[in-house]
């Protein structure tokens, strides 16, 4: 089976639709092989990848495994799975424990060091035909060289199991170096899918029944850069709406505010079946802080464009990730932060405290004492709570169009949760009157036709 665990080392009890966090949350699904796990740690680009790790072990006839899917975008996350491992270890100890992902890629000796672990297996060989055969004693240890890969899009699956939706990788690495960030020395360098495999698998799921596909990456906006003839993202979007015309709907994953290309605004502009809902890297709302984390935009460039997408698409709404306590942070660099919350008119937060990782330059450089990254943190999640109030307020009253994931439950075109009353079917894209919210959710039922 697959899972993940929340923010509390608990297993999830269902998916959260989340940009990079400690710990993803999604639902179990039925593997072939009932006693191999997937735990899955951060984010959706990992449960993505968690879904192919469960179909290679079961052509690789694993079983009576635990496979460890890790994040290393905090300490945290990484803090959470050596919890998980050595709790498995104590409920499955005839098991076989495999650790995988950024954190095994980054530092594979600290894993190796667990007496919990029987094999490492680098991210450039999770997804990889055979990496789960059994091995000896002398090569627990399979790491390459992950900045060597070139290829992404090897291992393309028709969905994930038991989704509403499908996710569809079309870009793997990054090529920028944020202070802050580990990941691309646990992923490697941007490489993109190519566009024709891109649209092939989008046809092949809205076929499979889905209404919904989501494309996926570390560095969305960085697609095509490395293929023939420098395509853009907004030219990959324009071919899947215009090739995939049975597909409703079309949603892209976290994006970075630099890369936003001519061609992804026409297609915001014009293509209803383009979701519209941006979440964006954004990060810090203060210049200096932004340029201490080499970030490619200013305070200015990220309200500027919130205004160019709402001005072409008025339905739009906007997350963001953000950090709170990041070194040097004064307490009026943070104040610009929090503005920038209304400033940009954010619908929805991601919250993270400051975490470093060795051997970025950001843990270098001087840090802000522990309790008041904690409650700036507090006081930024405060800040967004407000702001999905005010979102709510607004939905009240209005028609919408959402995908039903479960009984109850859905999520408007433009990322708002919805408690539904009535009857529609998981995996649909159903009409909606909102008549309320409760704070945290909008609350809609089905129109009488």
């Amino acid at each position: 089976m697959l899972y993940a665990l929340d923010q509390g080392g608990r297993r999830a009890a269902r998916f959260r639709f989340e940009p990079v966090t400690d710990a993803a949350a999604i639902t179990e699904t039925e593997d072939a092989r009932p006693d191999v796990d997937v735990v899955t740690f951060g984010c959706r680009l990992n449960a993505y990848e968690s879904e192919v790790v469960r179909a290679r072990a079961a052509e690789d006839g694993l079983s009576n495994a635990v496979v460890f899917n890790t994040c290393a975008v905090t300490a945290e996350a990484v803090r959470q799975a050596r919890q998980a491992i050595r709790k498995a270890r104590r409920e499955r100890p005839d098991a076989r424990l495999i650790v995988t992902g950024c954190a095994a890629q980054i530092d594979p000796e600290a894993f190796a060091a667990m007496p919990e672990v029987d094999q490492v297996l680098g991210n450039g060989l999770k997804t990889v035909a055979g990496s789960y055969a059994k091995v000896e004693a002398p090569q627990r240890v399979l790491i390459n060289d992950v900045m060597s890969v070139r290829e992404t899009a090897g291992h393309l699956i028709d969905g994930l199991k038991d989704r509403a939706r499908a996710y569809v990788e079309i870009q793997n690495g990054c090529d920028h170096r944020c202070t802050f960030c580990i990941i691309p020395y646990g992923r490697g360098n941007s490489r993109s899918a190519g566009a024709g495999e891109v649209v092939e698998q989008v046809r092949r799921l809205a076929a499979g029944g889905f209404n919904e596909v989501v494309l996926t990456g570390v560095d969305l906006t960085s697609w095509g850069a490395d293929l023939p003839g420098q395509p853009t993202l907004g030219q990959l979007v324009a071919r899947i709406l215009k090739l995939v015309p049975e597909l409703q709907r079309l949603r892209l994953s976290s994006i970075d505010a630099a890369e936003i290309d001519p061609d992804l605004m026409r297609c915001l502009a014009e293509e209803e079946r383009l979701a519209p809902y941006l979440h964006l890297s954004l990060q810090a709302g203060d210049d200096l802080i932004l340029k201490r984390m080499k970030r490619r935009h200013l305070r200015a460039d990220a309200i500027r464009l919130t205004q160019a997408v709402r001005a072409v698409r008025p339905d739009v709404a906007f997350g963001a990730d953000l950090i709170a306590g990041f070194p040097t942070e004064s307490e009026e660099a943070f104040e610009n932060t929090l503005r920038l919350v209304d400033d940009c008119d954010l619908a929805f937060l991601h919250v993270f405290p400051y975490s470093a990782r060795p051997g970025t330059p950001a843990a270098r450089m001087p840090k802000v004492a522990g309790p008041v990254v904690k409650e700036r943190a507090a006081r930024l999640r405060t800040k967004g709570a407000q702001a999905l109030i005010r979102h709510l307020d607004r939905q009240v009253g209005r028609a919408v169009s959402a995908l039903v994931e479960r009984d109850g439950f859905a999520r408007a075109a433009d990322f708002t949760e919805v408690s539904v009353e009535g009857q529609a079917q998981a995996g649909a894209i159903v009409d909606l009157r909102i008549v309320g919210h409760d704070g945290s959710r909008a609350r809609a039922v089905i129109p009488e036709a």
